[in-house]
């Protein structure tokens, strides 16, 4: 088996081996993976940080080996901690680099990093100060980055800014944490997952105070919450409807 690490910035993971597939999640800068299948252009890869799969193209990525790879994994992760900052690379030319990037492939590139860092484990953590940096921030399907993020994607890499690691899909998130029975048992920060007709989960979002959720719907936003779903004053209507909320911390 094959590993490899991401060397650039934000790099689509695919569903299948193809530019014009749907982006199933984005690698980024310092993330970690096994390369699964390899092929001629095209990698299927499961990352390390939450065993999420897809395909990468083989020009967006370094190959190292096992030992490098077990060695890497074992470090406490530092993340850079603004929503966008650059790195230099081996040539000095500047690349960017977004929020949860992992700053420990700087050495192993040797690159140069004098951006701001969150390094774990951190002592205090706030979820809804973390999320609210987001608002605004478009809405894209496989997207977990301030350039555009989906629901789970979002509320992913808001916990990992806190040291807490999530799966990257809402159904696989939805298992994580303790259920709560009442909406009013919610504290800011706990997650609200979402089920369409069939009984599927298929968004979630992070509880704010008074009854309020930050989410990715069209773009990062604020909205009402009671215990039919997330109600949306400008639509004047439930765009959610509410299936579970889950304390994770």
């Amino acid at each position: 088996m094959a590993y490899g690490i991401c060397h650039l910035g934000i790099v689509p993971l695919r569903l299948e081996p193809s530019h014009t597939s749907s982006m199933v999640n984005q690698v980024l800068y310092g993330d970690a993976f096994k390369v699964t299948e390899k092929r001629k252009f095209w990698s299927k890869i499961r990352l390390y940080n939450d065993k999420c799969e897809g395909f990468i193209d083989n020009k967006q990525f370094k190959v190292i080996n096992k030992e490098t790879y077990k060695t890497y994994c074992r470090l406490d992760s530092s993340l850079s901690k603004d929503l966008c900052d650059f790195i230099t690379d081996e040539i000095g030319n500047l690349q960017t680099i977004v929020t949860g990037s992992n700053i420990n492939a700087v050495k192993l590139f040797k690159h140069q990093f004098e951006g701001a860092v969150i390094n774990f484990p951190i002592k205090e953590k706030n979820i809804a100060s973390t999320a609210y940096s987001f608002l605004n921030t478009a809405e894209l399907k496989g997207g977990r980055t301030p350039f555009g993020i989906d629901s789970s994607g979002f509320t992913q890499l808001v916990y990992n800014l806190n040291g807490i690691h999530l799966s990257r899909s809402a159904p696989e998130q939805a298992l994580e944490g303790e259920v709560l029975s009442f909406i009013e048992e919610a504290a800011p920060g706990d997650l609200a997952f979402f089920d369409n007709n069939d009984g599927d989960i298929i968004h979630v979002g992070i509880i704010l105070e008074n009854h309020h959720i930050i989410h990715a719907f069209g773009k990062v936003r604020i909205d009402r919450i009671d215990q039919s779903g997330i109600y949306n004053q400008e639509l004047n209507e439930h765009t959610h409807k509410l299936r579970v909320i889950k304390k994770i911390l």
